[in-house]
This record gives structure tokens, sequence and C-alpha cells, in this order.
């Protein structure tokens, strides 16, 4: 409501100013101001983490860094480019706060395109249809001891190679799984007790 308002007088105040009424300028200037300041990041706002999306960014006491208070990511900033660059990662990560949420951004040198989703396919798919067309050609004995082998073999190549996808996407955008499932088990806990 109260940005809807906002809105209403920018748009009035834009209309005044390009009245070319110079008693009106100052006004437009500082409310412009007021507005951008508003939805800026800046150092005593939280922020919903973009790496977790689940806990709140907000500035560490007595450092010039910001922290998780979830996946305990450190991060650095640039209030002038409204950026926050995660400090504790191998890769670059940099988001830009856009006023309501986080948008990544593309990183140089760094260029994810159809060729390793290719390669993930291939990497799960090929194992997989190996295993299961030898045990198609080379059927065990029916009603042997080890007959569910071929099978159980070819979903447990599939979900190896399929794990090991998973594991390196999770690796690439340093999605702290683990503690993300320790911080829900200690919400559980702290729900039962």
């Amino acid at each position: 409501m109260v940005l809807g308002k906002y809105r209403d007088i920018l748009k009035y105040m834009s209309k005044a100013r390009n009245s070319n009424n110079p008693s009106v300028d100052s006004g437009i200037d500082r409310l412009e101001k007021e507005w951008t300041e508003f939805n800026r990041f800046h150092v005593k706002g939280k922020y919903f983490c973009p790496v977790c999306r689940h806990g709140k960014v907000s500035e560490m006491p007595l450092m010039e860094t910001f922290a998780c208070n979830f996946c305990q990511h450190i991060f650095t900033t640039n209030f002038d480019k409204q950026l926050l660059k995660m400090a504790d990662s191998q890769l670059p990560l940099t988001w830009y706060w856009n006023g309501k949420t986080w948008k990544g951004i593309y990183r140089e040198g760094v260029d994810i395109g159809w060729g390793y989703l290719v390669f993930a396919v291939g990497f799960v798919c090929i194992p997989t249809a190996i295993i299961a067309f030898g045990a198609y050609l080379f059927p065990p004995v029916t009603g042997s001891f080890l007959a569910w082998l071929p099978l159980a073999w070819t979903i447990l190549t599939f979900c190896a190679h399929l794990s090991g996808v998973i594991w390196l996407i999770i690796e690439y955008y340093q999605f702290p799984i683990f503690l993300y499932i320790r911080a829900l088990k200690r919400k559980l806990l702290l729900i039962d007790n």
C-alpha cells in the first residue's frame, strides 16, 4: 500500500517535472532519492540469502562483511553497485539486488550451455544402457539364486551416476545441503521439545 502511494506520487511529480516548473524540481529529486533509498541494499538491512533461500543475510558485527544465519556463508558487498559476492567460495558467485530479490550475475569465463546438459544425460544414460543391454543379451537363469542381480545392478548404476551429476550441480552452485539438513533437524528437535 505504501509502495503504491510512492508510485502515484512519483508519477504525479514526473508529470510536474515535465511541465518545467522549477519550484517542484527539488521535491522531485528528494522524493526520487527517498524512493531509491527505500529499495536499496544497505548496511542495516536484513535480506534473504541468495544461496540457501532460507536464512537471512545481515551485517556481521565488527566486520565489513555480511553472513547468512542459516547456511553461514560469508559475503562481501558493493553498495554502490548493489552487489553481494560470496567470499567463502572458489567460484565468484555474485548477485545483484533489484529492490525486491537477488538476481544472479553472469560470470565471465564460466559458460554453462547445452554441452554440459548433453554430457550429464550421457553420463547417466550410457552406462545404465550398457548394463541393461548386457542383462538383456545374457539373461540369468530363471529361478536361480542371483536372478535379481542384473536388474539391481542396472538400477544401482543409474542411481550412482545420477548422484554424481547431482553432487556436481550442488558443488557448482555451492548449495549447503548438509547444513540445510542439519538446521532442519535442529528445528524439528526444538519443536518436539
